[in-house]
């Protein structure tokens, strides 16, 4: 039609750019929240770093060949706690399911709880340490001058063996640092006080 005017819209330069800062700035606090649970997804898959392995079924065979797991126990500081193992080696045969248990005192004359972190070492072996069971899973609560023994179940992955980076391994320390927590709401303190 005659006589009508259509107009375009355009931005002005300061204005585009202020719009890609707003995108790539909404892009990048999104990518920070997802850093950390892609992080532990990439150590848990690879080992990186000697995370450990999860595992819900044995292996199917047991090798001749063995290895030494020695264990170690450390407790952070500003928590009253002494977290020592029951055993401080094994020699075990690979892929052979063994138990041991750490023992965690409160040397305190407080209600305290405490959480487990972990690594293994060498860093190359944490893709074939397996565990089953493991209490750095669960959060701990022990009363004023109680402790407690907490059982670990691992095998070490019989895949080890054709791995020929991993040839010179013959022993593998798995550590355990205790850290405090924060006491949890009362419905979560009535689960762990039934466990």
């Amino acid at each position: 039609m005659a006589g009508q005017n259509t107009t375009t819209r355009t931005f002005s330069r300061p204005v585009k750019t202020a719009m890609a800062l707003s995108v790539f700035v909404g892009c990048m606090v999104g990518v920070a929240y997802a850093a950390v649970p892609l992080y532990e997804l990439f150590c848990r898959v690879t080992g990186f770093g000697g995370t450990t392995q999860v595992a819900d079924v044995a292996p199917e065979a047991v090798s001749d060949r063995t290895i030494k797991v020695r264990f170690d126990g450390n407790v952070a500081a500003g928590l009253g706690w002494d977290l020592d193992p029951l055993v401080n080696e094994v020699e075990v045969p690979i892929g052979q399911v063994t138990e041991i248990f750490y023992r965690a005192d409160n040397l305190t004359d407080q209600d305290t709880y405490g959480t487990a972190t972990f690594n293994v070492s060498p860093p190359q072996a944490g893709i074939y340490f397996h565990k089953m069971h493991c209490f750095c899973f669960e959060m701990q609560h022990l009363e004023p001058s109680q402790g407690i023994d907490m059982g670990v179940v691992f095998f070490v992955d019989p895949e080890i063996l054709d791995d020929p980076d991993n040839d010179r391994i013959d022993t593998i320390t798995l550590s355990y640092t205790m850290f405090e927590a924060d006491a949890p709401q009362e419905a979560e303190t009535a689960a762990l006080d039934t466990n």
